[in-house]
């Protein structure tokens, strides 16, 4: 792990592994430093911002380096259900790929339980770990122009939606009709970082 200036009030940790990062950006957040302005994932990283002039910072790493990464605890996350259609363009090439039925795709995405690791490419879109294994496949060989706002798909170790229509070249298993982001709601996105989400099958 490395602690790297990111101006004169913030951090950048640069983590090992993206279990590294979700422990960092745990054992900051349940803290609750009144000092700290913001904390930041990514899929490597955590930015930690604090108050001009504070010692939110050195407060901050002084709890992360002390801490059992291992059992960090983000505090209470937020359980969210999305309803889905599994009638994704790509779902007899996933089970394909697994050596599955669609059924058991199917079976396999909604039976676990995922957690928001982080969130970006487009508002409101989460990274979410906790794939199954077999469903941890690449990305597609040659990306769409378009993919319809709403799709539930996978790449590699991560599972998410897309919150608008946009390019995009991840293997899509169905839609839905949450809403992941509206800039006029008092909380926009639907996900944040620590989220436990789930999804449920629709007909």
């Amino acid at each position: 792990m490395r602690w790297l200036r990111y101006g004169p009030d913030a951090a950048l940790v640069e983590c090992e592994s993206l279990d590294e990062m979700s422990a960092v950006r745990a054992v900051v957040v349940a803290a609750g430093l009144p000092d700290l302005v913001e904390v930041v994932p990514g899929a490597r990283t955590v930015l930690i911002a604090a108050r001009p002039g504070s010692t939110g910072l050195a407060q901050a790493r002084k709890l992360v380096e002390s801490a059992g990464l291992e059992s960090a605890d983000g505090g209470e996350s937020r359980e969210i259900t999305i309803d889905v259609r599994y009638d994704g363009e790509d779902l007899d090439l996933v089970a394909r790929t697994a050596g599955i039925t669609v059924d058991e795709v199917v079976e396999l995405h909604t039976g676990a339980t995922y957690t928001v690791a982080f969130t970006g490419f487009a508002p409101g879109f989460g990274y979410l770990t906790g794939l199954p294994e077999p469903l941890r496949q690449s990305r597609l060989d040659t990306p769409r122009t378009r993919v319809p706002a709403g799709s539930v798909a996978i790449a590699g170790e991560f599972t998410g939606v897309y919150p608008r229509s946009s390019p995009g070249g991840w293997r899509l298993l169905g839609h839905t009709d949450a809403v992941l982001f509206d800039s006029r709601a008092s909380r926009p996105a639907l996900l944040a970082p620590g989220d436990r989400v789930r999804f449920r099958r629709i007909r």
